[in-house]
């Protein structure tokens, strides 16, 4: 049971890294730094980004969810 939700926890925590890097910068952070605030479009926000921002969260309560889980079994 342990072993499962440790291979859930490592799937989700890489899925997490590419879901965030994939996001585009919205302005007045890091992504300046490197050109992300280059952008036109200010606030609009495409089918596809709510789409990615849905599956961000969706992964986000999953990973936290094994993480709170292999703490309790671990406990």
């Amino acid at each position: 049971m342990v072993i499962a939700f440790s291979i859930v926890l490592i799937v989700t925590s890489v899925l997490m890294v590419l879901l965030v890097l994939l996001h585009k910068g919205k302005g007045g952070g890091l992504s300046d730094l490197f050109g992300g605030g280059m952008t036109s479009s200010l606030g609009s926000s495409s089918v596809v980004e709510r789409n990615l921002d849905r599956i961000t969260i969706f992964t986000g309560i999953l990973w936290f969810i094994c993480i709170l889980v292999l703490g309790l079994l671990l406990k």
